[in-house]
């Protein structure tokens, strides 16, 4: 090998552009992280209701370490999506000085049972909210279709003036729906919107004007549906004469 210049030029080239790109990367590095590129500004963009400014200032102090080049993008929004109302977030840098974060909060739709909200994408998230919210209740990979048929049967609802405060989803596939007036109608597994409009078709001349209000309501019915009422309580005595 010693007797072939041409391979050993080779050779030499190769290892002084070996350097040249080391000598190269470790002067970026060096300069890189030299205090000269402070992060200066954090701006944060979204219609936030629910996050705080304090959460904020939580996450830049805490999350937000480094310079310019050298903050860790995949890092500060992953500490941004863990505050509870946060859906999304993106994470740019805007140069010279400036970090610049996008937020989405989840829009809460409903309450899963007592253990989660649900928000208008029909996802689950952990929350805490004060509002007046329907409740949904299903098999727990069934949150979406579950959303989906709360807003369905809403608007089917729309002309009895009921609206819906409950959705409930069975393992066997079987759909039932509470309303404000606290009636329950049950809508079985098939053919589920027919029976729903036929019932808000009838309902402003059959159940609307009723003495006792109806608490429950089959409508599992080809040609029709059953309805139940309260039992009626009498109190006082009566005279015999």
């Amino acid at each position: 090998m010693w007797d072939k210049p041409a391979a050993l030029l080779w050779i030499a080239n190769l290892l002084y552009s070996l350097a040249a790109v080391m000598l190269l990367y470790g002067m970026l590095f060096v300069v890189v992280h030299l205090p000269i590129f402070p992060l200066r500004e954090v701006k944060v963009n979204g219609e936030l209701q629910h996050v705080t400014r304090e959460q904020l200032r939580l996450i830049v102090g805490r999350h937000l370490q480094g310079n310019f080049f050298t903050l860790d993008l995949v890092k500060a929004r992953n500490a941004f999506e863990k505050l509870p109302w946060v859906r999304n977030v993106s994470v740019r840098r805007r140069w010279p000085d400036r970090l610049e974060v996008q937020i989405e909060e989840h829009q809460e739709l409903a309450r899963w049972g007592n253990i989660a909200l649900v928000n208008t994408y029909g996802e689950l998230f952990h929350a805490a909210s004060d509002k007046d919210l329907p409740v949904f209740y299903g098999p727990g990979d069934e949150v979406r279709e579950v959303a989906e048929h709360y807003q369905s049967y809403g608007e089917l609802l729309k002309p009895t003036g009921l609206r819906v405060t409950q959705v409930a989803l069975t393992p066997r596939r079987a759909w039932e729906i509470g309303t404000d007036k606290g009636m329950v109608l049950e809508l079985g597994r098939e053919h589920v919107e027919e029976r729903l409009k036929r019932f808000a078709a009838v309902y402003a001349r059959t159940l609307e004007n009723l003495a006792a209000p109806v608490r429950y309501v089959d409508l599992r019915y080809p040609n029709g549906f059953a309805v139940r009422k309260p039992e009626m309580q009498v109190t006082g005595t009566r005279k015999v004469s």
